[in-house]
């Protein structure tokens, strides 16, 4: 799973950037932009990010352009098209060139986030959870839902799986409490944080006869990271 989804926002409208960069920022995510079409395509080759933010009417290169010649490289990076119209012309016409959602300025900075991150749930988040992983002694397979540890299955419920797996896709990075809420529980929950910390005590627990080479360390006021021991 990736440790920082990166976002790119091609606006000309500094302030809307600006907004964007902001709530980006806010939900955990990596934020980039440029101000044109031309400069966007020139990120996009060289940034590769995870999902576009991607306005209409742009200088040197429209929005249309830009989204045709980002899906002829990449057929499945989330672009959402910001237009100012709100014409179902412009809306038609940017879905069947390739873009995957739309919202109409003036808009609810909250709302686009909740449309970026329904996005990304489509696609990365969800398809990296397909693979097979190993990490030390684990292996954690997402698609039988079933966890290994020194070629013994250890029997768990799906979300603590889900933990471990996000713990092993990002080996010795800290993940915050929110970080592991939205990428676990999904961007749309709302209950109470701390059902994180109930979780990781039961993954601790049911793994502790196994963990000689490996630690789930709690970094206080921040969230957790998932190590190998310094004796390993």
């Amino acid at each position: 799973m990736r440790s920082s989804i990166k976002v790119l926002t091609i606006e000309d409208d500094p302030n809307i950037v600006e907004l964007i960069d902001l709530y980006m920022v806010k939900i955990g995510f990596q934020s980039i932009s440029a101000y044109d079409g031309e400069s966007g395509l020139e990120m996009f080759f060289n940034e590769q990010p995870d999902c576009i933010i991607l306005d209409l009417m742009l200088p040197k290169m429209d929005g249309w352009e830009v989204c045709k010649t980002i899906r002829l490289e990449d057929k499945t990076i989330p672009i959402l098209m910001l237009t100012g119209k709100g014409e179902s012309y412009d809306i038609v016409k940017g879905l069947e060139i390739g873009s995957d959602d739309y919202i109409v300025k003036p808009f609810d900075p909250n709302e686009l986030c909740a449309r970026v991150k329904a996005a990304l749930r489509r696609t990365i988040l969800s398809e990296e959870y397909k693979a097979e992983l190993t990490f030390s002694n684990i292996t954690v397979n997402m698609q039988e839902f079933k966890i290994f540890v020194e070629g013994q299955e250890v029997k768990m419920p799906p979300k603590e799986i889900e933990l471990l797996h996000c713990f092993a896709s990002n080996p010795n990075q800290v993940l915050s409490r929110q970080q592991l809420l939205d990428r676990v529980w999904g961007y749309e929950f709302d209950g109470d944080p701390r059902t994180i910390d109930v979780h990781i005590k039961r993954v601790r627990d049911k793994l502790a006869s196994y963990s000689s080479l490996w630690s789930i360390i709690t970094i206080r006021g921040i969230g957790y990271r998932f190590e190998e021991k310094e004796n390993a």
